[in-house]
């Protein structure tokens, strides 16, 4: 399972549908476009639709996923986003599908009119199969499998590499210093380009007042430069902030350059630099370098898996390195950068792998490889002795004075003891409120306090005017101090039409008693 809890733009997806995302992108100018793939490759899109950027055949918000009808099976290797925003994919078959703004013919199809559903990028690229795109704001890249570079798009600072500042309508092979080269890694900046070589070499061209471009000066450049400063350095990525770069050598250091008002270069001061400066990583390897061109955000992962985060961190200067708790550069973008985008296309491999937690979930319930049985109301429930003992105080003790391979229960229902059961596989309990007071009733019985707040917040999402009564007298009796409380409360809030419900006429005599008392502590009865 993809992790993309740290998104609020995801916070609505249910828990069945966030199971099934394998690769996501966010994007947008406040994080609030997002576009993912299943494990069915079935392409989804949700937020405000701005410019038609989600694909959707139309410029509707979408607060609940819409399916990209035309991407589904495409099997979708790279997704990269401008600021109009517009986007642009490569499939593993090697096609160039592009939508959304297109102001400056940045969707490549000749035309300045948006696009608002994915359309095949096909000039000068139908005999070529792309295998990764970046997007500037308002321009795109994209690298073949022989390693050439295309772009087209916004051109005002020589982004698109062709040699002068007009707009390119249409993909155009960036020459000049990259002909009869091999490029292996590409990225944009908000106005620039930036290319390392299979030798890690690395060129850079397009708007460059910040240093951006590495090559010790402000000057714009219209056709890629080698970065001299960079000699007998071998680059093996590079990424671009808004208007600063990072790259990684194939030792483990990373270099940066660029803009730096806000510590994003990571030197320790805010000061611009034009030529590559290396960053002190107290002698850790690093495996990979973070940065996205709508943020001045920065982030790099050491070999051991710590990540490290500076720049602009939720209106913060951080100007160096600071090592924080996170497994994943995502997380310090989804966390600390602003706007909170995801810096590339993440993704899960598609292999089998299980977490131990959803393993264990797996095996529930599952005879083929249980070693006990419980008998309830006629059905059998498939457990694991060792994992019973581990979770549960009741079966540690029951289990160890047993040899038995089925045992019968009969204090509880099927349905109640099943969901104990999933419980201690899951962590979760799979019951509609008004079921959880049997299951209530057990965990009291059992001892379990985790188990019982979770019966306790899930009752109380159930409560209406008909059931307040029932849930009470359910709360005093199993001594469940929080839900007793929230129901009385809901009782004497909705005091009239409690007091003519049924149950409320059955109600205990001494829980009627002590409910009248209260509520005219409350004050419930003063009108």
């Amino acid at each position: 399972m993809l992790d993309v809890g740290k998104w609020p733009v995801f916070a609505l997806l249910p828990p069945e549908e966030l199971r099934l995302v394998r690769q996501a992108c966010v994007f947008g100018s406040a994080a609030n476009e997002a576009i993912y793939v299943t494990v069915n490759d079935e392409v989804f899109a949700l937020g405000t639709n701005c410019s038609g950027c989600l694909g959707l055949g139309d410029t509707q918000s979408s607060i609940e996923p819409r399916r990209i009808d035309i991407l589904c099976g495409k099997k979708i290797v790279s997704l990269s986003y401008g600021t109009g925003p517009h986007v642009v994919i490569a499939t593993a078959d090697g096609d160039v599908y592009a939508w959304g703004h297109n102001g400056y013919s940045q969707l490549g199809n000749g035309t300045t009119n948006h696009g608002l559903t994915p359309a095949l990028v096909s000039t000068n690229l139908i005999s070529k199969r792309v295998t990764e795109v970046a997007c500037g704001s308002h321009h795109t890249i994209a690298l073949t499998t022989e390693g050439e570079v295309f772009a087209w798009g916004y051109n005002n600072s020589g982004q698109v590499g062709s040699g002068s500042t007009a707009n390119q309508p249409t993909p155009r092979r960036v020459s000049s210093c990259l002909q009869n080269k091999v490029v292996v890694n590409i990225a944009c900046g908000q106005l620039c380009s930036m290319a390392v070589l299979d030798n890690g070499e690395t060129y850079g061209w397009g708007y460059n007042c910040n240093g951006q471009l590495g090559l010790g000066n402000n000057g714009n450049q219209q056709t890629p430069c080698r970065i001299a400063a960079l000699q007998g350095i071998n680059i093996v990525q590079v990424a671009c902030g808004y208007a600063h770069t990072l790259a990684l050598t194939d030792e483990g250091f990373v270099y940066s350059w660029g803009a730096n008002s806000y510590g994003q270069l990571g030197t320790g001061n805010k000061s611009n630099q034009a030529v590559p400066t290396l960053i002190n990583m107290d002698k850790e390897r690093m495996v990979e370098v973070a940065a996205c061109h709508t943020s001045h955000t920065s982030a790099a992962k050491t070999q051991s898996g710590q990540v490290l985060m500076w720049g602009q961190c939720r209106g913060q200067a951080v100007a160096y390195p600071h090592l924080t708790h996170f497994t994943s550069t995502d997380d310090v973008f989804a966390c600390f950068a602003t706007p909170a985008v995801t810096w590339h296309l993440l993704s899960v491999d598609g292999d089998d792998y299980l977490t131990v937690a959803q393993s264990l979930k797996r095996e529930f319930d599952s005879p083929e490889i249980s070693d006990l049985k419980f008998l309830v109301d006629g059905k059998c429930i498939h457990v694991h002795k060792a994992l019973l003992k581990i979770r549960c105080e009741h079966f540690r003790a029951l289990l160890n004075e047993t040899d038995e391979e089925t045992i019968e229960i009969h204090q509880f229902s099927y349905l109640v003891y099943r969901a104990f059961l999933e419980y201690l596989y899951t962590d979760t309990i799979n019951l509609p409120p008004e079921d959880a007071i049997g299951l209530l009733d057990l965990a009291t019985y059992y001892r379990e306090s985790r188990l019982k707040r979770l019966c306790q917040e899930t009752i109380k999402r159930g409560i209406a005017e008909d059931n307040a009564v029932t849930l009470l007298s359910a709360a005093v009796k199993y001594e469940a101090r929080d839900l007793e409380e929230f129901c009385f409360k809901f009782c004497v809030n909705h005091l009239t039409a409690i007091t003519q419900t049924q149950a409320f006429a059955d109600m205990d005599h001494d829980l009627l008693k002590n409910f009248i008392s209260k509520a005219s502590r409350y004050g419930a009865f003063k009108n």
